[in-house]
């Protein structure tokens, strides 16, 4: 009795051990399987990475290199044999801090973009657009990332050459509008003068006939008011006052001329200006002014105009408002020439912003705001 129980003892055990080996070696199997199945992913993934038409890198998680694309090669002058292996920082030692711990977050199993980002190098900035992403092992984890990259400093470069286009040709106007107006003063403006003067003297002189007399009175009449229409677009053309009375001063000045000269009513008010105001600010503003007064003297059909100038503690701020027929504002970009563009492009230069805000027969606000520099400490005036 006591045998056939050891007996069957025996078989159990037998039996266990032979489940045991058989679970072993299935776990094995299955392990071989996602092993070769793992290196498959891989390989594939290398290849993928290897062939595909852009800048590619693959990166383990120590962020060792794997395989890289050709492109990429290209793009940062790399020799392709000589890269898998070792570490991207040890091929790249410049790299920002920062980029080090987007790498870290997409171990941990973000996808992470850039559409513009700035490298400063030795050589010089290079701007990349960049995609990272974590690749994953058969247990769902990380196990590596990806890097894609572009880069995109050529189109940069020119971005900014086609930006500079603006600013040059207002620069170029402005100075072909100084050579005018001094020109228009200094030459034909005397010129004029000497015209007003000398026919002055032909009115005043009783030997000629009391018909002629009378006809060079009227030709001086002309002449002189001929001579002050052409000061007053030396005037607008290059305002000496801005430079000397600065900002307020010179627009309150031009509103009054032009008012005068047009035969409409100009209500202007500032307060709050901060001064100085940088030269270039003045000068939009009151390019700003001039533009506005005279698309809303020749279009709004009123003859009355609001103008105010202030100044908040981070920005200084322009009004022009009047109660006309207002306009489409896309229509008048068509249609009425580059003023509504150019005044748009000259905030746009010093950083700010225009708002036009019109509607046909309820009146047009016009509204320009430049932010103050930083490291401005200017005292504020009462304008």
């Amino acid at each position: 009795m006591a045998g056939l129980f050891a007996g069957f003892l025996v078989l159990l055990y037998e039996r266990g051990r032979q489940r045991a080996f058989d679970n072993l070696r299935e776990s094995e199997r299955v392990l071989k399987e996602r092993t070769a199945l793992l290196q498959s992913r891989e390989e594939l993934l290398k290849i993928f990475v290897k062939h595909v038409p852009a800048a590619v890198a693959m990166l383990d998680r120590d962020m060792g290199y794997l395989q890289v694309s050709d492109r990429w090669c290209v793009d940062f002058s790399l020799d392709s044999s000589q890269v898998p292996g070792r570490s991207h920082y040890e091929i790249f030692p410049d790299l920002p801090d920062r980029w080090k711990q987007l790498h870290r977050r997409a171990l941990d199993g973000e996808t992470l973009r850039a559409e513009e980002d700035r490298w400063d190098r030795e050589g010089g900035t290079t701007w990349l657009r960049w995609e990272m992403r974590p690749w994953q092992n058969l247990d769902g984890m990380p196990g590596g990332i990806l890097i894609f990259s572009e880069d995109i400093t050529r189109r940069r470069q020119i971005e900014e050459s086609l930006s500079e286009i603006p600013r040059k040709l207002i620069e170029a106007q402005e100075q072909e509008r100084t050579r005018i107006g001094r020109e228009l003063h200094d030459d034909i403006g005397q010129r004029l003068a000497m015209l007003a003067i000398e026919l002055q003297k032909m009115h005043e002189d009783r030997l000629i006939l009391p018909k002629v007399r009378s006809r060079m009175g009227e030709l001086q009449k002309q002449t002189v008011e001929i001579a002050a229409d052409i000061q007053s677009l030396s005037h607008e053309l290059h305002s000496a006052k801005l430079q000397y009375l600065g900002i307020t001063g010179a627009m309150r000045g031009f509103c009054r001329e032009f008012g005068e000269q047009q035969k409409v009513e100009i209500n202007f008010q500032t307060h709050d200006v901060p001064s100085p105001v940088p030269p270039d600010t003045a000068l939009c503003f009151f390019r700003v002014l001039q533009e506005a007064l005279h698309n809303s003297a020749k279009h709004s059909g009123v003859r009355h105009f609001e103008v105010r100038l202030w100044g908040t503690s981070d920005e200084i701020c322009l009004t022009i408002r009047d109660s006309g027929v207002g306009f489409d504002r896309e229509g008048a970009k068509t249609s009425r020439g580059l003023g509504l563009i150019s005044m748009e492009e000259r905030v746009k230069l010093v950083k700010g912003t225009l708002s036009i805000d019109s509607q046909p027969k309820r009146g047009t606000t016009i509204h320009a705001r430049v932010p103050l520099g930083s490291d401005s400490d200017s005292m504020r005036a009462t304008g």
